[in-house]
């Protein structure tokens, strides 16, 4: 049997080694490349989901920066109607705004915000809530004909009502009705109109005999048909704002269009509405631009806000 010189053996375990150093260094290779793959997946999924948090809260500051933009303007529009009339001190335009709200109460039509469905909301969403309150309000007050409005199922030992007296300042002493109790306790069913936009049927007016409720939701992870579902528990009528009648979707590179709308908006919009007789000018004014519809140019004009005289 031949034998193999050692110096030739030692040879082959070395190349046999380094092939084998070789083949290490490859699988090594494929497996950070394969880790770098999951990383940069995962990477991208975290870029995508924060690009979508910041053009979210980029299209919520357009929204505000507008609603307070129509404030201003609505502002000057009375300022201006004002001009030949007496010019009041800061003190006794707070006592003619007290007085109009106490009137409201009497003869303004009643609308009440739904508040049962809270307990499920974020701390987050529930802050955001009672941000939109406060705007409510805010608008409510300055309104020529305000209405009559409730704050139902409102625990004081809830988030939302913390969060309120946190956030809101002089929130107890708000000229609305605050109460646990719900709409239903309130009002008898067939006078109650809940506004949801999952309705099938569009709101045409705005009637003194009637209470119109707003469900007071912020849900950031848009469930489908809560309000919608509520109104049902409740065997109230339904109706939702005129959107589909009045305006038309605008094409955006989102291709994004909603109609979900915050709570101060869809009031703003009623306030307007009854002020004006014009659901045209009141989507105009308030409708948020960044939910990708605009008004259609054809417009036609609605009864007026029907109030007791």
């Amino acid at each position: 049997m031949a034998h193999t010189c050692p110096d030739v053996r030692e040879m082959q375990l070395s190349g046999v080694s380094e092939g084998m150093e070789l083949l290490q260094i490859d699988v090594d290779a494929d497996a950070v490349e394969e880790r770098a793959g999951r990383e940069h997946a995962a990477c991208s999924r975290n870029v995508l989901r924060k690009q979508r948090n910041w053009e979210r809260q980029v299209a919520a500051k357009k929204s505000k920066r507008k609603e307070e933009k129509q404030r201003r303007k609505l502002n000057r529009e009375e300022s201006g109607a004002r001009a030949g009339s007496p010019q009041f001190t800061k003190r006794v335009m707070k006592a003619i705004t007290k007085e109009r709200l106490a009137e409201a109460q009497s003869t303004g039509p009643k609308l009440c915000v739904d508040l049962s469905m809270t307990d499920s909301m974020s701390d987050k969403e529930i802050s955001r809530l009672a941000g939109q309150l406060r705007r409510l309000y805010g608008s409510n007050k300055k309104a020529a004909r305000p209405f009559h409005v409730f704050l139902t199922d409102l625990r004081e030992d809830s988030r939302l009502y913390r969060e309120c007296l946190r956030m809101n300042d002089g929130f107890q002493n708000y000229m609305m009705d605050i109460t646990e109790e719900s709409c239903l306790d309130l009002f008898p069913a067939e006078t109650i109109v809940y506004l949801t936009p999952d309705a099938d049927e569009a709101l045409e007016t705005v009637d003194a005999d009637k209470v119109y409720v707003l469900g007071g939701l912020v849900d950031e992870s848009i469930q489908k048909k809560l309000s919608f579902s509520r109104a049902r528990e409740l065997s109230v009528h339904t109706a939702r704002l005129p959107i589909d009648e009045y305006m038309v979707k605008k094409d955006n590179a989102k291709n994004f269009h909603s109609k979900i709308l915050a709570v101060n908006q869809v009031f703003d919009i009623l306030s307007t509405f009854c002020r004006t007789g014009s659901w045209t000018q009141a989507l105009q004014a308030w409708f948020p631009q960044g939910k990708g519809y605009v008004v259609a140019a054809d417009d036609s004009q609605l009864p007026l806000c029907q109030t007791e005289s």
